[in-house]
């Protein structure tokens, strides 16, 4: 199997909203493997989780904007909050974001491994201290920024607040008031851009290697959580 191949098969999992064909179609090797090894755009570090389109639909960036996430079949509209950083700044972001949840938190593990197309599988766990919590996720940190098939949400139900550090690696703070999550940003320097496009909403592959997979099943586990199907 060649290269181009193994990479649209094995390797990478492509995502092309609203697009019919893929701007990595007509490469050769050597451009495609070229592509793949740029991750930073400007002053923008990407991890090694996702890669956008060879055609650069969407240039990478840093900076946040406003939203609406619209739940259930009632339509109720919770404010949100979508970010971008730069990797060397993107994981200890992730981690004071938390913060604001409060000193017992749910945790939501979500992984696409060995899934097709855009299905994932979300894996529960209730009251876990915020302590102890952090402390896992920075054993962790490898995984959580670099693999294109992993991402973790945690919640406070009480409050209601949520934090979701995606598998794009963007990261998304739900609730009705945000103001402590845009203080928190504004600290690392990331300003408000209501016009900002991300990485998703064009077309872009994942990254993901056997490595992660054995490392995810260890983090699902540290944190007592059933298996998947």
């Amino acid at each position: 199997m060649g290269f181009l191949k193994k990479f649209f098969r094995n390797v990478f999992r492509e995502s092309t909203p609203n697009h019919t064909s893929s701007s990595f179609e007509m490469l050769n090797e050597e451009d495609l493997a070229s592509h793949l090894k740029i991750s930073r755009y400007g002053e923008f570090e990407l991890t090694d989780a996702v890669r956008p389109s060879y055609d650069l639909q969407v240039v990478p960036r840093r900076g946040y904007r406003h939203d609406i996430y619209k739940k259930g079949e009632e339509g109720v509209s919770v404010p949100v909050i979508m970010a971008s950083a730069s990797s060397e700044q993107l994981f200890d972001l992730f981690i004071d974001l938390l913060d604001p949840l409060g000193t017992n938190v749910d945790v939501v593990l979500e992984t696409s491994h060995n899934r097709q197309g855009q299905e994932h599988v979300d894996l529960y766990r209730e009251h876990i201290d915020m302590p102890v919590l952090k402390s896992v996720l920075y054993d962790y940190e490898d995984l959580l920024l670099n693999d294109g098939c992993c991402g973790i949400a945690v919640l406070n139900p009480e409050i209601p607040m949520e934090v979701q550090f995606d598998e794009h690696k963007l990261i998304f703070a739900y609730g009705r008031e945000l103001s402590a999550f845009e203080r928190i940003l504004k600290g690392y320097d990331i300003s408000c851009d209501d016009e900002i496009k991300f990485i998703t909403e064009a077309e872009h592959v994942h990254s993901s290697s056997e490595k992660y997979i054995e490392q995810f099943e260890e983090l699902k586990t540290y944190l007592g959580m059933d298996a998947y199907a």
